[in-house]
């Protein structure tokens, strides 16, 4: 009989209407869109590329883009030059001399960091790449 008339505080308390369930109840403070947008992220673009040419051309490109809306640049960083080797026979039949030819394949990255917001990048990386040149964007919070 008590549950009936008196109880229920429980129940107020879960919807937020009671006396001690108020001050029990925490709430978060809502983030206001404005932070979200302004809040600095890291971002990483690699490129790769078999023609260095190319590659710097893009580099250049996007560094001064990125100084132009006057974003913290780093780079660009030139990673070690990978090269791949291959020997290959010369004669398809196996008779004869043996020779071979032997080719290479240099493929070369480079590394740049800026720190800005994500809706800057999308500005900043639609400028034109090359073709041959392969983009890589990491974006991580500061």
């Amino acid at each position: 009989r008590s549950q009936k008339l008196g109880g229920g505080g429980d129940k107020q308390a879960r919807e937020g209407r009671g006396g001690e369930g108020e001050r029990a109840m925490a709430t978060k403070p809502v983030k206001s869109l404005e932070s979200e947008e302004q809040r600095l992220h890291r971002i990483r673009i690699t490129l790769t590329s078999r023609n260095v040419k190319s590659l710097e051309k893009v580099c250049s490109d996007l560094i001064s883009g990125a100084r132009e809306k006057e974003l913290r640049v780093a780079g660009p960083v030139r990673l070690p030059t990978r090269t791949l080797r291959l020997c290959v026979r010369k004669s398809p039949c196996g008779e004869g001399t043996n020779t071979f030819d032997r080719w290479e394949m240099r493929i070369h990255k480079r590394l740049i960091d800026l720190h800005s917001p994500s809706d800057v990048v999308k500005q900043i990386t639609s400028i034109s790449i090359e073709p041959g040149v392969e983009v890589e964007v990491t974006i991580a919070d500061v």
